[in-house]
């Protein structure tokens, strides 16, 4: 389970400081699915980086299942990353030298495990998002889609507790969207994912049961009968 206290999240551009976070405090409950929407420069990308230890709060606490992330060291931070949190960005930064399958598994890298295993687990996830028959194939051999649900598998490789997702489906046509979401979204039910997407598209956040607004870096949760939720 997420629970934020309080974060703030500062940055110096110039002589000025920006708030892009201004005393939030939020729960994503552990296998929750919660949708995060606001205009550009707003916040949304920040929390997620939060969520991810990709960046540290400047006040506040972001815990992971009562590990407090802005407190760790670099080298706890990457382990949690590598181990317990899978990424999935608007741009599939698939290496383009590597096949599907080899893509994959260099998520697996960090975690120590022998060529075998990583070869087993690769395969596993692009099978479990329709891409088996497509492994042996570069990139640029794929479709959009094809390479987003190639960029999912290699998030799910590595068997996380949580999935953080920022507009994986925004370089998609409308088809290939809900393809890609209807994986996205199968995933999260039958792994028990703690799942947190970043969009701007609101047919996609009323597929989900919270909703968080941010905007001027305040958030506000509402759940899907519009209550407001904390």
């Amino acid at each position: 389970m997420y629970e934020l206290t309080d974060v703030t999240k500062r940055y110096r551009r110039g002589k000025d400081t920006v708030t892009a976070l201004d005393n939030v405090s939020l729960t994503v409950p552990e296998g929750g699915r919660l949708v995060i929407q606001g205009p550009t420069g707003g916040g949304k990308s920040t929390l997620l980086h939060l969520l991810g230890g990709l960046d540290r709060a400047t006040d506040g606490s972001v815990r992971l299942d009562g590990t407090d992330l802005t407190r760790l060291s670099e080298a706890r931070l990457t382990r949690m990353r590598a181990e317990r949190i899978g990424f999935v960005f608007q741009g599939f930064h698939l290496i383009p030298t590597l096949t599907a399958q080899e893509n994959v598994e260099t998520a697996l890298v960090p975690l120590g495990l022998r060529a075998p295993e990583r070869r087993k687990r690769a395969a596993e996830a692009l099978e479990s998002v329709g891409l088996a028959e497509r492994a042996a194939h570069l990139p640029d051999e794929l479709s959009g889609g094809q390479q987003q649900r190639a960029a999912i598998a290699r998030a799910l490789a590595k068997r996380p507790r949580v999935l953080l997702a920022d507009e994986p489906t925004g370089n998609l046509d409308e088809s290939t969207r809900d393809e890609v979401m209807e994986v996205l979204e199968s995933r999260w039910r039958e792994l028990g994912l703690t799942f947190v997407l970043v969009t701007h598209d609101s047919a996609l956040a009323r597929r989900a049961d919270r909703v968080a607004s941010i905007v001027h870096g305040a958030i506000t949760v509402t759940d899907r009968s519009g209550a407001a939720a904390g």
